[in-house]
């Protein structure tokens, strides 16, 4: 089953629980914190998750793109987030196993994240303990950026892997997704789509996660 994410770093922050509203037929809530150091952009946190936490019942899916995201992955967890991704890049080899230890006991889900220029290898020292994978499709940090096409392939390698070894890890992209890219996605072997612009920069939100989810088919 194909899932699609909104991403609210592209929805109207005057308006954010309305814009939530309009986009509550999607399967997860896609919730990126940006630290200003690991990505040169700065966006949301704690406070926010908070808040959303206490009117929405969807799944958040928390992408953390901070540095040394160990220290804060046990405190999104608690603020509301069902799902915590962090980067592979972002965190020392040693404390990467533990992070992810720590979110799965408190009942939640843990992912890790790679940047288009990292090898799809990266992760897999530690696939068998995830329950989600992302590969950014863009260079993290800003939303409305053009698809990278070559991160396709590491997709299908992670794909591969994951059946390989008979795992429940769900594989996510997010980046430059629109009704093309979505296909090519899942065409590679995705079954999380993460999109920013191509949802809420229509007035028919409904209608553009159902084109998604169909075009993804």
């Amino acid at each position: 089953m194909i899932k699609i994410a909104p991403s609210i770093l592209s929805a109207d922050f005057t308006k954010l629980g309305d814009e939530i509203k309009s986009i509550d037929s999607a399967d997860y809530l896609h919730f990126d914190v940006m630290d200003g150091l690991f990505v040169p952009n700065i966006s949301i946190g704690l406070p926010v998750l908070e808040s959303l936490r206490a009117i929405t019942d969807m799944v958040i899916d928390v992408h953390l793109m901070i540095e040394s995201p160990s220290r804060f992955v046990e405190r999104f967890a608690q603020s509301g987030a069902d799902i915590v991704v962090f980067h592979v890049e972002a965190e020392a080899p040693e404390n990467i196993l533990p992070a992810i230890n720590s979110v799965r006991k408190l009942g939640k889900r843990a992912g890790l994240s790679i940047k288009p220029d990292t090898p799809a290898e990266a992760v897999l020292p530690y696939i068998s303990a995830l329950d989600i994978a992302l590969i950014m499709t863009v260079e993290p940090g800003f939303g409305g950026q053009r698809f990278i096409q070559t991160t396709l392939p590491k997709i299908t390698l992670l794909r591969n892997a994951i059946e390989r070894l008979e795992l429940d890890c769900e594989l996510e992209v997010d980046g430059g997704i629109n009704l093309e890219t979505a296909k090519q996605c899942v065409e590679a072997g995705a079954n999380v789509i993460v999109a920013g612009s191509e949802i809420f920069k229509v007035p028919d939100r409904a209608a553009r996660i159902t084109a998604l989810r169909a075009c993804s088919a």
